[in-house]
């Protein structure tokens, strides 16, 4: 899996592709259109970041490049990839439980905060991750 050389990019399954963290300065999108709203990206090699309508969806320190990124009701799942191990914060349902898999192993339940943000480890040195984070 390669970086997204265009920051962020739709599929026609309803997932989204963003974040480059090969990029050595910041760079940014906005108002990219996909399934009905806007999204806005910002990233380089110490953060990537996602927003919907203004809100919050997506974050990774350092840097990280996703494909396949797909939400539903019921939570998300995506590969991502980078050059180092990241600390992921997705924007969920607030005070709700999850399950997490990574590697489609799972590395337990976690319970979402009031503002929704669940925060997940992930060691990246093998190539791209897949992660899936479900209601429990």
């Amino acid at each position: 899996m390669a970086a997204v050389k265009e920051l962020i990019s739709g599929k026609e399954n309803g997932s989204l592709n963003f974040g480059d963290h090969t990029l050595p300065k910041k760079a940014k999108k906005e108002d990219f259109p996909h399934g009905g709203d806007l999204y806005k990206v910002k990233t380089y090699n110490e953060i990537t970041k996602l927003e919907r309508n203004g809100i919050f969806v997506y974050e990774s320190v350092p840097g990280t490049s996703v494909n396949e990124f797909y939400e539903t009701e019921n939570g998300v799942s995506f590969d991502v990839e980078g050059e180092d191990d990241a600390q992921i914060t997705l924007g969920l349902a607030d005070d709700t439980e999850y399950e997490v898999f990574v590697k489609n192993e799972s590395v337990g339940k976690m319970k979402t905060n009031l503002g929704g943000k669940l925060s997940v480890s992930v060691e990246l040195t093998g190539g791209p991750v897949h992660v899936e984070v479900k209601k429990a």
